[in-house]
């Protein structure tokens, strides 16, 4: 029940109206503008859209968001969609009510909380009510119902729950019921049948009870539009459907329907799109689907069909069929050819076998093709591009052959390229390798041949080159170095030849550079150090000589060096120990001299192998030194190093003692040229800060900077995080509005971080006490998280020691901490670059999300944030839509979430060797598929919490759908991993099936291969 209405505010109405008539008798404010102008009293209005509703206007007419009737000057509509406001909803209802005309009513998008109060049903004349993408919570009221003229109701991305009131049968002209995103838990109710003048029903993405789809919503006849996605859906498809003859749009995916389409959906006579994807359904489909003339859209894939694809489908004016997923058999219908409208055609993942029709897209304005992962055969058709339309073309893993068309290098709308894991031969088209707008080009393990054609300099948008384990030949050209957002340029396993060109060093956004298994020869350029982001270089099985350059020791990103089965020479150069590397590889070469004392231990033995000249600590590395000579000079060694020590100590102590005297003089001469911006109450100064930035105090260093741990004079500890000098701002990036009308959101790192952290009060966000600059230093000043970083710990020895209760809390801290910045930040906030390094813990073992330098907020208008120009992130937590289009939103984040979810139920790395080109997310997948459930979870977890941790691993399934539309907001993610130990006591859904876990998600064929 909504609070009742202020006992003394008809006496403050009073009031203002008399004082209004006393002091302008000429301009005095109508009844219906003191009513508004109440209403303002309660809105918080951070931009300004409300200003004009102070104006000494005597009607509100010409304010803002008010229309009215044009006679009796008498407020009609109200519209206050998208203006930032807040406040409580209980508060306006009983004003607005008082609005005798007013029977439009828009607050969407807005920040409206508390819940929707009963009286508002004594708006009597309201036929729009539109209060979606809201804050409001609680049950829906059962009085709307009472409303007789309502005839549009739109609740879409709020937080009510509970049932859908049984009243709502008693609506007496409503069309359109739109209940999209809330978190109703009951099940749908089939007295919503009854609604007989219903045109609109959507119920879509709502945790309902699992239970059958209503039969009664087949006595809606005036239906045009149901809409069921996720809505927990079991059983069959009720034969009743079939009875919507308006009908124009059906979309029941994302269910756990099962049993065969039913054939009266042929009746829908009228229906233009049918979205049935993602259940479970058998059989063929329906031969009767081809009498529905006005059939655009078909999508039936990731079910469970059978038989051959009907040929009537094909005869209809289709524009996009999807039925990839699936079990069909037989050859794709040559007519399919003839389709006139045509533009998309996914049918990847099936047992579709034959040719391709010759003239596939000659008639059609095709745009996307993906038939990947079937038994496809022949070469492919000349005419796919015919319309000039095509955009992505994805046919890896069937069995093409043939020559590439020549006529794909005239397609100059192509975006994304697949070919590989085919049987394609012959040279690649030259005009093929410059188009303009293609950023994935991948023809990996094919025949072809030939080399990079120098017309790969007009290829200006590529991100990922990968064109490993083919016939190509020559060396790599030199206009390569000019495309500056390439990403991933892999091609191994090639014959490819002559010396890396100088240019190629220009490529400052590479990420991955994979040349091994080829005949290149000379030297490594000089100038490897502008490659700043790369974090895997790969040059083994090579002819190459020279040195090993040390400039690959300020590489600070870079993770994975192999240079092994070369002909380098020299020293190993000692800056190679400022990488933190997880594969080090340069054995087989010419190397000389001794080892860095860093690499000399055993477990870097095989690293160098096969250097004859190479010595060190480790016993066999140097042949030519002789053993007992060695051991002859052990006495004499031991006391010069004694001797060495003593007198090392010693001088180190007074070389201490004077400089730290230098360094406090230089620091108290200094300390005026500090600006010191604080966002908490502090009990330390600079001083103390930067009195501690020593070597001994460094935890540890990343891609931004290096971290210290600084013991204050109070006893508290604090970390330190001192910025590279020289980071680089992320080229063409644009940050959104900050609010409407404020400044950009810098791409630099520290301003991004002191901009995001510097505003947010949330107990999973890491707390930013302050941030001290000079013109050439940069430092933040955090709270010290004791136990480290998530990924640290989980992936050390100590990892094992963790246990199911401490993992599913650090889970349910870190969603917790994203939903805040997703949902509750205004504007929200994108964190791009979540993974478990970014998760630290407190001495509790309490979760707090860090590391906020690459964080955009979203655009103002709701539209996402803008394409990046290039990827940030890291390898095993980019998501798929996000490494290919570089278009992020909130979604992107639920990618990486998903894959952290996916770390703490297995222990496994996202990107791990032992996984071969798969990540984490595909390995997860597999493994399910293949082996069971068994051989996922980490076996150092109690197998007493096996139905908690199977949940957790559905929630982290549903969070890595390739399709973003499919992975659940971070505020339904944390309700999700609440309800895990909420409900563990309760009967839940199984996750057991048969020894693998139930089908929850699915794997797009489309994006397998080499992936960045």
């Amino acid at each position: 029940m909504s609070p009742p209405l202020p006992s003394f505010l008809p006496f403050f109405l009073l009031f203002f109206f008399v004082v209004s008539v006393f002091f302008f008798p000429c301009l005095s404010l109508n009844q219906d503008g003191l009513y508004l102008q109440s209403v303002k009293l309660f809105l918080a209005d951070p931009d300004g859209y409300l200003s004009s509703w102070d104006r000494p206007d005597p009607t509100p007419c010409n304010w803002t968001g008010v229309t009215c009737d044009p006679s009796k000057l008498s407020v009609t509509a109200l519209d206050l969609s998208s203006f930032n406001l807040a406040g409580p909803l209980p508060s306006l209802t009983p004003l607005l009510c008082r609005l005798p005309l007013l029977s439009i009513l828009s607050l969407s998008n807005n920040s409206i909380n508390s819940t929707l109060p009963s009286d508002i049903s004594s708006c009597q004349r309201l036929s729009h009510i539109d209060l979606s993408q809201n804050l409001l919570t609680g049950s829906l009221p059962s009085s709307l119902a009472d409303l007789p003229s309502l005839r549009y109701l739109d609740l879409t991305g709020n937080n009510f729950s509970g049932n859908i009131p049984d009243s709502f049968g008693r609506f007496q002209s409503l069309e359109v019921l739109s209940l999209v995103y809330n978190l109703f838990d009951r099940v749908i109710p089939s007295n919503l049948g009854n609604i007989s003048t219903l045109k609109m029903l959507n119920l879509s993405y709502n945790p309902f009870t699992p239970g059958p789809i209503p039969p009664e919503l087949g006595n809606l006849t005036n239906l045009e539009v149901l809409w069921l996605t996720e809505c927990s859906l079991t059983g069959r498809i009720p034969d009743s459907l079939g009875n919507l003859r308006k009908l124009t749009d059906l979309d029941l995916a994302i269910n756990f329907l099962d049993g065969p389409v039913p054939s009266s959906l042929a009746n829908l006579t009228s229906v233009v799109q049918i979205e049935l994807y993602n259940n479970s359904l058998v059989g063929e489909l329906p031969k009767g689907l081809g009498s529905l003339s006005r059939l655009r859209l078909l999508d039936a894939s990731m079910n469970q069909l059978t038989g051959s694809i009907p040929d009537e489908l094909t005869q209809l004016p289709l524009e996009s069929l999807n039925l990839y997923e699936n079990n069909f058999t037989g050859e794709l219908p040559r007519s399919i050819a003839d389709s006139p409208n045509l533009y998309e055609l996914r049918l990847f993942r099936n047992n579709l076998t034959g040719d391709l029709p010759k003239i596939l897209g000659k008639n059609s304005p095709l745009r996307w093709v993906d038939v990947s992962s079937n038994s496809f055969s022949g070469e492919i058709p000349s005419t796919l591009c015919d319309m000039g339309e095509l955009e992505e073309l994805l046919m890896i893993q069937n069995s093409f052959s043939g020559p590439i068309p020549e006529s794909l290098g005239n397609c100059r709308s192509l975006t994304r390229l697949r070919l590989g894991y085919n049987r394609l031969s012959g040279e690649v088209p030259g005009p093929l390798w410059g188009l303009p707008h293609v950023y994935l080009f991948e023809v990996v393990e094919n025949l072809l041949s030939g080399p990079i054609a120098e017309s790969i300099v007009g290829a200006s948008n590529l991100s990922i080159l990968s064109l490993s384990r083919n016939n190509f030949s020559g060396s790599i050209p030199s206009g390569l170095g000019g495309l500056s957002k390439l990403v991933d340029f892999s091609a191994s396993d090639n014959k490819f030849s002559g010396s890396l060109p100088e240019s190629i060093t220009k490529l400052g956004q590479l990420v991955r550079l994979d040349l091994h298994n080829n005949v290149l020869s000379g030297e490594l350029p000089r100038k490897i150090r502008d490659w700043k982001k790369l974090n895997e270089l790969d040059l083994a099985h090579n002819g190459l000589s020279g040195a090993i350059p040390l400039e690959i020791g300020s590489l600070y990103v870079l993770n994975y060096l192999d240079l092994s089965d070369n002909k380098f020479s020299g020293e190993i150069p000692v800056e190679l120990q400022n990488l933190k590397l997880n594969q080090l590889n340069l054995s087989y070469n010419k190397l000389s001299g001794d080892l860095p004392p860093l690499f000399a231990k055993e477990m870097y033995r095989n690293s160098f192998e096969g250097n004859p000249g190479l010595c060190g600590d480790l016993e066999g590395l140097c042949g030519s030194r002789s053993q007992e000579k060695k051991h002859g000079y052990v006495w004499m060694l031991r006391t010069i190093f004694i001797l060495a020590v003593l007198i090392l100590i010693v001088g180190l102590y007074w070389f201490f003692m004077k400089y730290r005297k230098y360094k406090c003089a230089k620091r108290t001469i200094d300390k005026t040229k500090w600006t010191l911006m604080s966002f908490h109450k502090l009990d330390f100064s600079e001083d103390e800060i930067l009195s501690c930035l020593d070597e001994d105090n460094v935890i540890g260093a990343g891609s931004s900077g290096k971290v210290y741990k600084v013991v204050l004079s109070s006893g508290d500890a604090v970390a330190v995080k001192k910025l590279w000098q020289g980071i680089r701002k992320e080229s063409g990036t644009e940050g959104g509005d900050l609010e409407k009308g404020g400044c950009d959101l810098p791409d630099d790192g520290f301003d991004a971080e002191v901009q995001t952290l510097g505003k947010i009060r949330h107990k999973n966000i890491v707390k930013l006490w302050c941030c001290c600059t000079t013109h050439d230093t940069k430092l933040l000043v955090y709270e010290y998280m004791p136990n480290g970083s998530l990924g640290d710990l989980l992936h050390s020895s100590k990892g094992a020691l963790l246990d199911w209760p401490t993992r599913y809390r650090i889970a349910v801290d870190a969603a917790e901490g994203l939903s805040y910045l997703h949902h509750d930040c205004v504007p929200p906030i994108v964190h791009r670059d979540v993974k478990s390094n970014n998760i630290l813990l407190d001495a509790e073992h309490g979760a707090r999300v860090a590391d906020f330098g690459v964080a955009k907020v979203v655009d103002s208008t709701g539209k996402g944030i803008k394409s990046m120009s290039v990827i940030a992130g890291s390898c095993g937590y980019i998501a798929p839509e996000y490494a290919y289009t570089l278009r992020v939103n909130e979604k992107s984040d639920i990618y990486s979430f998903g894959v952290v979810l996916l770390e703490l139920v297995t222990r496994r790395l996202p990107v791990d060797p032992d996984f071969g080109e798969k990540d984490l997310v595909r390995w997860v997948c597999v493994t399910l598929d293949q082996r069971g459930v068994n051989h996922v979870i980490d076996p150092k977890l109690d197998s007493c919490f096996k139905d908690e941790i199977c949940k957790v691993l559905k929630v982290g399934l549903q969070c890595t759908s390739p399709l973003p539309i499919n992975r659940p907001s971070m505020r339904r993610v944390v309700k999700l991993l609440q309800e895990v130990n909420s409900n563990s006591n309760n009967p839940t859904k199984r996750c057991i099936k048969d020894g693998k876990l139930t089908p929850y998600y699915y794997e797009d064929a489309s994006d397998q291969g080499s992936v960045a």
